[in-house]
């Protein structure tokens, strides 16, 4: 499937086997006492969260040997690589049959925490009300470790497996991944030979009023992090020339605040809004199920970033300014100032396109350096794991939506579409709405259900994908 081909077409098919799935409960399942699986990944969740992999500085060597601890504990082999001082990689693989290799991805390091405005010590782990608090309990440790009992659990069924896969987790994915799975692809290939599909972070459940939804991301907004720069004649800040690189850049960041990038909608954007809408109330339901008309009506648009604005910023072309650099002194008026923004394109848009345009806004007098940006690639949902995931999730939640989701942030992911693998933003709990708050904010928590939960459907489409025949031969 070429860019932009997801269709309608393949949301239908992709979620018509929930409906008629009704099946037993796999081999591996059946081979492995899960309940004592459940047991050992609360504790696992509680023991990461202790490991302090908060990035800068990253230290995710720690984290990496934490888990070797347990793959030794198991007897499987497994792989360690420091890309640089203490930003270690880890990988492991169960080998198989012929068919194309799954990857189980996630990232070691999470973002830094303020104790201050936590009720608990970020790296506790401590379990208070059913909830795991902790920092990287959503953003990505729980997920590691529902991954590792889906691994572990073919490793101790001692089922035939289709197909090797692949557990493994990455330094600097908060930094951009370059320490990590960026580094990873590029120097060492032979992991990916053979690999055809990937689960990692940028989907999953959310629960709304008792209610589960789940998206399965199948693409991204494509970050561009800029550097921009002004420049003018230094002097003491008594004596004010009438311009300095300080104000030319309030002025040009004043335009890009001013400045509406032109909305439309995607067709990837367009299959995941018809399939969230009929679980929003009007006007929304309406809206959604033809969002390129509804973004049309005067005032929508701005209704739609004040109810939310995660949505709203899949119709556009976006950016944030988040740091500012000036003098060294207050008294100072210096000879340079910089901004660094955060962009978030559209997948199809042409960033030499982008960027003609933004310098149009920003004027001469800014430069602009490109920090980081990459291709985007979409991932069809026209294959047995996609469907494997919609099978099992309507086993654990009959009610739920699932559709494929347009993300807004980044993850990994995209290394790994590049290299023509197929790759999904999947993740099989459903925290409540309000937790969601908790990703790089304060008090991330998951809840004990949930990782139980999980570990239950991790197992189970471990073993509906790599130890049995694909869901469309059932």
């Amino acid at each position: 499937m070429t860019p932009w081909c997801i269709s309608r077409r393949l949301l239908t098919s992709a979620v018509l086997p929930m409906a008629m799935a009704v099946l037993p409960l796999p081999a591996v399942a059946q081979g492995v006492d899960v309940e004592r699986l459940q047991d050992e990944s609360v504790r696992w969740v509680q023991e990461y969260l202790r490991v302090n992999t908060m990035n800068p500085p990253g230290n995710e060597i720690a984290g990496a040997r934490f888990l070797a601890a347990i793959f030794e504990r198991e007897g499987i082999p497994y792989e360690i690589a420091e890309s640089a001082e203490g930003r270690g990689n880890i990988w492991a693989r169960l080998e198989g049959g012929d068919e194309p290799a799954l990857i189980l991805l996630h990232h070691i390091d999470v973002v830094p925490a303020d104790e201050r405005y936590w009720t608990t010590d970020p790296l506790s782990g401590a379990i208070r009300d059913g909830l795991i608090y902790g920092r990287g309990a959503l953003d990505t440790k729980a997920l590691g470790i529902v991954q590792l009992a889906g691994f572990l659990a073919l490793h101790r069924s001692g089922v035939a497996l289709e197909r090797d896969v692949i557990y493994m987790a990455t330094a600097d994915e908060e930094a951009g991944g370059f320490f990590g799975a960026g580094w990873l692809v590029e120097n060492r290939p032979d992991i990916f030979e053979n690999v055809g599909f990937l689960i990692n972070e940028g989907g999953g459940g959310t629960m709304v009023d008792g209610v589960a939804s789940f998206g399965v991301e199948v693409t991204q907004k494509v970050p561009y992090w800029l550097r921009l720069t002004t420049r003018g004649e230094p002097g003491h800040g008594s004596r004010p020339n009438p311009s300095s690189a300080v104000t030319e850049l309030i002025a040009a960041l004043d335009r890009l605040r001013q400045h509406e990038f032109p909305a439309r909608v995607v067709p990837a954007v367009d299959v995941m809004f018809k399939g969230i809408a009929p679980g929003f109330s009007e006007p929304w339901r309406t809206r959604f199920a033809d969002l390129d008309r509804a973004i049309r009506e005067p005032g929508v648009l701005a209704e739609l970033q004040a109810y939310q604005a995660g949505l709203h910023a899949l119709t556009r072309n976006t950016c944030s300014t988040t740091r500012l650099m000036g003098s060294d002194k207050i008294n100072v008026v210096p000879p340079q100032a910089n901004a660094e923004i955060d962009c978030r394109l559209l997948p199809d848009q042409d960033p030499e396109e982008w960027l003609a345009e933004l310098a149009n806004v920003l004027g001469t007098e800014v430069d602009i350096e490109v920090l980081m940006g990459f291709s985007p690639a979409v991932s069809t949902t026209d294959t047995d794991l996609y469907r494997t995931l919609a099978a099992v999730t309507d086993r654990h939640y009959p009610d739920a939506d699932f559709v494929p989701q347009v993300a807004g942030g980044f993850t990994d992911s995209h290394f790994f579409r590049d290299l023509g693998i197929v790759s999904y933003g999947y993740s099989p709990m459903a925290p409540p709405q309000e937790d969601g708050s908790g990703v790089h904010g304060n008090d991330e928590r998951v809840s004990v259900e949930n990782v139980r939960r999980g570990v239950a459907m991790m197992v189970e489409i471990m073993s509906r994908f790599a130890a049995e025949r694909p869901i469309s031969e059932e």
